[in-house]
This record gives C-alpha cells, sequence and structure tokens, in this order.
C-alpha cells in the first residue's frame, strides 16, 4: 500500500480533540489526521500512538511517509513551523496521513 503524508493548519487543541472523538471512529476510513505541539519529525511520529481508532494500516509504511515528506519538503514545514510560532493561543499543527488506495476508491464511489 501507498500512504501520503501533508500538513494542512493549525488548529485550537480542543478543536481537534472534539473533532477526533467524533469523526475518527470509522478504523475502515482512508485517511487520519494528526496533531503535534510542534511541527517536528519526532512530534507527528509520537502523535500516531495519539490516534482513538487506528484504520487498518501498514504504520511503519505510514512513518516511512512521513520521514520522506521531512526529507523533501524543507520549505513547506519551515512555512507551517513559522505559523505555528506565530499563533497566539496553544495550538496543534495537524496533519493528514491518507491511504491513497483507499482515498482514490472513495473518491471513485463519489463519482
Amino acid at each position: 500500500m501507498s500512504y501520503s503524508f501533508d500538513i494542512v493548519g493549525v488548529t485550537p487543541i480542543l478543536d481537534f480533540f472534539y473533532y477526533q472523538q467524533q469523526v475518527e471512529q470509522n478504523p475502515n476510513r482512508s485517511k487520519a489526521y494528526l496533531g503535534s505541539y510542534q511541527c517536528s519529525l519526532d512530534g507527528f511520529i509520537k502523535s500516531i500512538q495519539m490516534i482513538p481508532e487506528k484504520p487498518q494500516w501498514n504504520w511503519d509504511e505510514v512513518i516511512e511517509s512521513i520521514v520522506d515528506f521531512w526529507l523533501h519538503q524543507e520549505e513547506t514545514i519551515e512555512t507551517w513551523k513559522q505559523t505555528l510560532d506565530n499563533s497566539h493561543q496553544p495550538n496543534l499543527i495537524i496533519a493528514r496521513v491518507a491511504n491513497v488506495k483507499w482515498l482514490r476508491d472513495e473518491f471513485q464511489s463519489l463519482l
């Protein structure tokens, strides 16, 4: 399987917590969101442990996709670090991990 990783935004801690409690309970979903207090590789890898219901994925490959992103997207990472540092309240930086095949199937079912 193939996985994608992207940083998608900065949000207040409680907003992310409520989102995870309401939406991320389905273990068969095509994507999962990770929240970290720091825009760092270690922060996102550690945040995998906080997913309430983990999808049935190969999590070693998910970590590989996060590392690959970190190795090839230096400008994007730096921009998001600055955005998180400039936010005024306690916020998390949010990233999306997606199972590419499941996401593709989900999009095709919409058509």
